[in-house]
């Protein structure tokens, strides 16, 4: 590999872990994976900054929903419309300070210009994403605020249910196919995301849910984080079908470090090959083609292997993808530059 290529990652969780406001994304921080030193040494040029409500605490362990063949897991209790803009307001506010913080090395980006000058200069380019839209009204008015501050995507859905959309639970083995799709307040939502250029992403929603989004969008068909259904049969992944039209509409679907959602036995066990990660990225590019496959880690908001331990494996996985005979061009395509034509073809300034 003779360049040293970046890499702009479809989602991480890394806000939940500053959100006190006083722990500082440019110390070294060591319960997360992701923080300013170790995301230099890696080539890590930024990615979509999650701001994700939790769910109030289960009573009940992980393993009361397990058994010999696998897992169900049900879907948490919803929050309220109130609850969840104030923790989006909480984590946006980390995000804006982590940007005043050190403003020549961190950058909220708007546009793809922003977004092109700040991997051009070495600067991590961060985007504002929702994940789970509780934290907007069903007047949109929050919306519409939350863009002119920002937001750049969104998902409809989390793994729960919303006003929105009807969320896919934690399964193993199952199709993604476990319930409903978007409700008509969801469909409103897609139709403003639309019209002001948010992207929207389908990672967490129904295999319904999904087609509702592809038969209805105007922008390209996009997974954040999810892998390849026929390699690990988790609700979470996407079928073949789904693959397909994300490809067919320009889209792209971002790999996802999820330990449980790599392996073929769907198992929550840390030991995950560098093998079993590639072939999903190899997958997707054989079966549709590279310019639909990218990065989607999922950094602190999940389990990785043990292989990449954290923002730094993301390095190791793209040496094994050229290792695995990707040329630099479909590197750079994978590692970057399908995120940005995406992006070019979803925003709107």
């Amino acid at each position: 590999m003779k360049k040293n290529i970046p890499i702009f990652d479809g989602h991480n969780d890394t806000l939940l872990h500053l959100q006190d406001g006083l722990t500082s994304f440019f110390h070294p921080l060591e319960h997360t994976h992701i923080d300013y030193e170790r995301a230099q040494k890696s080539g890590f040029a930024g990615g979509f900054f999650a701001m994700y409500t939790p769910s109030p605490a289960r009573e009940e362990n992980r393993e009361d929903f397990m058994n010999e063949n696998g897992y169900k897991f049900p879907l948490p209790e919803g929050i309220t419309q109130a609850e969840a803009l104030t923790f989006t307001h909480k984590l946006a506010s980390q995000l804006f300070r982590t940007e005043k913080e050190n403003p020549h090395t961190f950058r909220v980006v708007r546009n793809v210009k922003e977004l092109k000058d700040s991997i051009d200069q070495g600067k991590m380019a961060a985007i504002f994403h929702i994940e789970g839209a509780e934290a907007i009204d069903l007047s949109f008015d929050s919306l519409y605020v939350l863009y002119k501050t920002g937001l750049r995507s969104i998902g409809p859905v989390w793994s729960r249910n919303n006003d929105f959309g009807e969320g896919v639970p934690f399964c193993y083995p199952s199709s993604p196919d476990t319930g409903d799709g978007l409700t008509e307040k969801g469909f409103e939502l897609l139709h403003h995301c639309n019209h002001l250029g948010i992207m929207v992403d389908t990672s967490h929603l129904t295999e319904r849910g999904f087609w509702n989004v592809a038969h209805a969008t105007v922008a390209p068909v996009v997974a954040t984080h999810s892998n390849v259904h026929s390699l690990c049969p988790h609700a979470r992944n996407l079928t073949d079908e789904q693959i397909r039209k994300i490809a067919d509409s320009g889209g792209v679907i971002g790999i996802n470090f999820a330990v449980n959602m790599l392996r073929a036995d769907g198992k929550f066990d840390t030991d995950v090959s560098m093998d079993e990660i590639i072939a999903h990225f190899r997958y997707i590019a054989d079966f549709v083609g590279v310019d639909h496959v990218a990065f989607g880690s999922d950094f602190d908001g999940t389990t990785i292997p043990d292989v990449l331990q954290d923002v730094t494996g993301s390095r190791k996985v793209l040496k094994a993808l050229e290792e695995d005979g990707f040329t630099e061009e479909e590197l750079e395509k994978i590692a970057w530059k399908n995120w940005v034509r995406v992006l070019e073809e979803t925003w709107k300034d």
